[in-house]
């Protein structure tokens, strides 16, 4: 028989289409029985979640407070794996105040220090080349550099992180508090990974999603849904091979 593997995956937020999103992973998730997966929309159930074989985040604006932060550090000392995705460091409360956030400001330094990396803006939904750093490490090797179509994730990040994919960016990103002008900063990580005791973190910044009602009450309606990177077969390979390495089954 073979052995179970538990797994909690967070989806929740905002301005993203959170049920696609949910789905497509849990059905990724599905395509290996062992797996047994618990869904939450947040960080609340940390007992739960520290208790998994490994963790996945696909979230916007979800921020935990200081003893859930805690947590995932103490998951991570032990060897626990958190595959992060997309948004999992974008919390818009922090850089922007929006109406209607009430999460804890002071769990932020931590939450980003913890995940390597913090959001700070992105220039408008477009066309752009992710390259390929490690083409040893078997996330990413035999994976050529590719074209996408998504939220180009321009990041305050640690210098310590091992980075396997990436991309180039040099201007400015009108709209966002931190605006700052970008072209000292050309390369930015798309794909990291970092340690942190026995366990380690990869995230992956790709995978923006929209469905009709997600702007609301900025935008009442988006006419056409946004799929960005869940277009490409690279995108679901990247996905699989991610859950492989949340086993501990890819280095």
């Amino acid at each position: 028989m073979r052995n179970r593997i538990s797994a909690y995956l967070i989806a929740g937020g905002r301005f993203h289409d959170i049920d696609f999103a949910r789905l497509e992973l849990l059905k990724l998730l599905a395509e290996d029985s062992r797996i047994q997966t618990k869904v939450g929309g947040d960080y609340r159930e940390i007992d739960e979640i520290c208790a998994s074989d490994f963790l996945i985040t696909y979230t916007c604006d979800v921020l935990p407070d200081p003893q859930q932060v805690a947590g995932l550090a103490s998951f991570l000392e032990r060897g626990g794996r958190w595959f992060a995705l997309h948004g999992t460091n974008s919390v818009l409360r922090v850089i922007g105040d929006l109406e209607g956030c009430s999460c804890p400001r002071e769990a932020a330094p931590e939450f980003f220090d913890l995940l390597g990396s913090q959001f700070k803006s992105h220039p408008p939904i477009g066309q752009y080349r992710v390259d390929v750093t490690d083409i040893v490490r078997p996330m990413t090797a035999g994976i050529a550099s590719f074209e996408t179509i998504d939220e180009q994730y321009l990041m305050q990040h640690s210098n310590t992180l091992e980075v396997l994919l990436e991309t180039r960016f040099s201007g400015q990103t009108p709209g966002f508090p931190d605006n700052a002008d970008w072209s000292q900063q050309q390369v930015h990580p798309v794909l990291y990974s970092k340690k942190y005791g026995r366990g380690e973190i990869m995230y992956l910044t790709l995978g923006h999603c929209r469905g009709h009602y997600d702007l609301q009450p900025y935008l009442d309606y988006v006419p056409v849904p946004e799929r960005c990177s869940w277009n490409l077969p690279v995108y679901y390979d990247l996905l699989r091979r991610g859950i492989r390495w949340s086993m501990s089954e890819l280095a």
